[in-house]
This record gives C-alpha cells, structure tokens and sequence, in this order.
C-alpha cells in the first residue's frame, strides 16, 4: 500500500489513521491478525471522503463497529478496515422516529429509548454490538428483531450517501440484503409508545437473564451458530456431547455451549478448527448442519 495514500489520509482526516494495526485489539474474541490500514472516520462526510480516496487508489475495504459477532483470521486484512465507532449521533422526534448512526451501541439506543417511553427494542438488551451491526445481521431476541422497527438505512458509497426504504433490505433470520460496496452510516427507526417505567423493568430482568446464561468468563463472539428452524443449536451442540471440548487456547464454554471462547492464547485457526469440529459432531450425531452465525473474514 503506497505510503502517500496513507499520508494522503492522515493530512484529510480529522478521524484515526493507523498502519498495520492489529485488529484483536478491536475485536470482542481477542484474536486477528493486522490490518494494512485502520481508519475510525469522525463522521459521515469523512467517510464518505475515505471510501473516496480508497476508490482511487484500488484499495479494497471492509467495514467494522463494534468487532462482536466477527472473526478475522490470523492473517489478518490486505487493505483498509473502517471503523465506524466516530459515528454516534442519536435523535428522536416526537412521532417516535429514531434516526441512530451506525456506531451507536445497541444497548445506548436501547436505555435512551426507554427512558422517552419508546419500545420495540428491549428483548435485545444486553446483545453487545452496534447499530450498524445490528442492522446488517437482522440482530433479534425473544420474538423481537432489526426488522420489526427499521424504516429506512442510509448507505454511504465514494459518490455520497443514499437511503434504502425497508423493503429493499429483504430481512431474514439473521440476515438482510444489504450491499457489501457500501457502509450503512444510519437507521431510522420506527419505535411505540410504552410506559418507561414497564421499559426499565424490562430491560433490568433481561440483562440478568442474559448476565445468567451467557456470563462466559473469557472473550467471545456471543453466539457462534444460527438456530436451525425448531431448534436450538446449544442443544444440538450439547447432545453431541461438544460442552467445553477444546483446541488450543479456544474452548466451546461451559456455560453456553453455543459460546466459543478464548480461554487465553487462542488463534483465530484455533476458533475456526473449533467450528468446523462442533459442526461436523452435531452434523454426525442429529444430521443437522449448523451454519455460523459469526462473519469470518481475513487471510489465512
């Protein structure tokens, strides 16, 4: 990557610049090897501005918020990931529309919602993650998901912004239809009128809820696998006698077994070889396949 590209964005930049950052310092598993750039925009227009420059120079990008739910490789990034954590703006109006930029975390969103009495977001408390993210995977909980209240997303390409109705995303479990050649930058949001005090209740006995089956004691990713359709791929895994079973540093947890963590010292081959090993024992034990959950990118 030429050094006057890198310079190019340093002199433009308001945001973050780093060559050959390591990305576990980013990521919720603690693993994943560097990337050639590291970009943290300061907000939409230097977005806009990077994906620009980028565009230019032929550099090939991948975009990134909070780093849960992710899995890089130990090679780690050839190109530029974009961060989008300088992206925070949060407004409500008084319709109960929510406009939430993509670096907004899920649960900010989730407690300044509550409190102005608006629900339909509240079974996700405690899903780590950002909004972009969110969006993007259809995140969801106890009946709730992304595509229960989204109206529109705003996407930002080299040329600007441009804005996506509902429709066009075709939601489904853990999924939408969103473009890889753009970043979401927003959502708007459509959210009902509920007693905050009922919203408060709520969110308190589903953080402990969460806190009480999913506290893993190590870093991890949250759920490594979807569910199949009437089941549960924690019992799944569990009937094919896959609790705590371990290669390297990384562990399939105790607690939750649809949990893999980093008990210290894990690789990302060791996580990726924990995965296919859980897939192939439920595969021969149920004739399930259990497909990830987890975006895996990144070189060998």
């Amino acid at each position: 990557m030429g050094e006057t590209l890198f310079e190019t964005l340093r002199s433009r930049l308001k945001g973050k610049v780093i060559a050959d950052e390591l990305l576990c310092r980013h990521l919720t598993w603690r693993v994943g090897g560097p990337a050639d750039l590291f970009i943290v925009p300061a907000d939409r227009a230097e977005l806009v501005t990077v994906l620009r420059l980028l565009a230019e120079a032929g550099v090939p990008w991948v975009a990134i918020g909070a780093g849960s739910n992710l899995l890089v490789r130990d090679g780690g990034i050839r190109g530029a990931v974009l961060h989008t954590g300088g992206l925070r703006r949060l407004t409500f109006a008084e319709d109960g529309r929510v406009q939430a930029e993509a670096g907004v975390p899920l649960m900010t969103l989730i407690r300044e919602a509550a409190v102005r009495g608006l629900a339909g977001l509240e079974a996700l408390a405690g899903i780590p993650g950002t909004v972009g993210g969110g969006v993007v995977m259809n995140a969801g909980a106890a009946g709730q998901e992304m595509a229960d209240v989204v109206c529109a997303v705003h996407l930002a390409g080299p040329q600007g912004e441009e804005n996506w109705r509902e429709e066009r995303l075709q939601f489904a479990y853990r999924r939408s239809n969103l473009p890889t050649d753009r970043v979401l930058v927003a959502a708007t949001l459509q959210l009902q009128a509920a007693s905050p005090a009922r919203l408060e209740e709520d969110i308190l006995r589903r953080l402990q809820q969460r806190q009480s089956a999913q506290r893993v004691g190590a870093p991890n990713a949250g759920s490594v696998f979807k569910n199949p359709e009437g089941q549960q791929a924690w019992r799944l895994i569990d009937a094919a006698g896959m609790r705590g079973e371990a290669i390297g540093g990384a562990q399939v947890a105790e607690k939750h077994s649809n949990f893999i963590v980093n008990r210290g010292g894990a690789t990302a081959r060791d996580i990726l070889a924990l995965i296919d090993r859980v897939r192939a024992r439920v595969l021969q034990h149920s004739g399930i396949e259990l497909e990830p959950e987890v975006r895996i990118i990144g070189d060998d």
